[in-house]
């Protein structure tokens, strides 16, 4: 078993954390699964009520807690990565979004688990933080109506802003 953080995030899968924890460790590199655990369940005493993957996604810890639908997934928690380019921000959408996923505004998706993500190129964060607030607002003004970003577009909102 590998020592636990101090500090991790644990999110709550109703069904299949193991294939959540193959798909996301997938995505990322310096991504691995830590380790995993069967624990009987409460109620039932069956084996393997609850299953708890630890994994890290980019060196970052978390828990993936395989528990039922006793507590479905919100927007409260989602899960942010700052993309290099278009080309990352595509390939982790398709992921993220294929098999059941859905797409959200703003650069915002659900997985097929239910957990949210949002993928945004590190670009828009450099452009909101520049100081120009015509030009970000023009950005933004793009970005409320994409779903997953397209950043040429994006630049293209913020240098006529």
């Amino acid at each position: 078993m590998t020592p636990l953080a101090k500090v991790r995030t644990c999110i709550w899968i109703e069904t299949d954390a193991a294939g959540a924890a193959q798909l996301y460790t997938a995505l990322l590199p310096g991504s691995r699964i830590l380790d995993r655990q069967a624990f009987e369940h409460m109620l039932t005493h069956e084996p393997e009520g609850v299953r708890v993957i630890e994994i890290e996604l980019a060196g970052t810890p978390y828990t993936l807690l395989e528990a039922g639908p006793h507590h479905p997934p919100t927007d409260r928690l989602s899960i942010s990565i700052a993309t290099d380019d278009q080309a990352e921000t595509d390939r982790l959408w398709d992921a993220l979004t294929a098999d059941g996923g859905q797409e959200m505004p703003c650069g915002w998706l659900r997985d097929r688990w239910g957990v949210a993500w949002q993928i945004t190129p590190r670009r828009v964060t450099e452009m909101a933080a520049s100081g120009a607030p015509a030009r970000v607002s023009a950005m933004m003004r793009a970005m409320m109506g994409m779903t997953r970003l397209d950043l040429a577009a994006l630049e293209a909102a913020f240098d006529a802003g």
